[in-house]
């Protein structure tokens, strides 16, 4: 098992390297106080990450959203067995 994780992070390695040299043009990036130029490749990974990083961010806080509506709704299961344990106890009077 860790010759093929081995292998796999080679081939990863592998194919960022040919990205990088078939990608390797410059860019100019205009932002609001200047410019600059970076590499093609370096502008795409860059992006991919970001957005990467942004889609894992947003998935954790609903994540995390779900979880804590779920805490909630469990409390409330819990207060209604313990309810109806509880009417359940009660003895029936007759009204005779």
């Amino acid at each position: 098992m860790r010759v093929i994780s081995y292998i796999l992070l080679l081939a990863v390695i592998i194919l960022g390297m040919s990205f990088a040299m078939l990608n390797s043009g410059a860019v100019v990036i205009n932002y609001y106080l200047g410019h600059r130029s970076f590499p093609l490749s370096l502008v795409l990974v860059m992006t991919f990450s970001g957005g990467a990083l942004l889609g894992i961010l947003i998935g954790t806080w609903l994540v995390l959203k779900m979880k804590v509506k779920n805490y909630r709704l469990r409390q409330r299961l819990k207060f209604a067995e313990k309810e109806i344990e509880n009417l359940r106890a009660i003895p029936l009077q007759d009204a005779h």
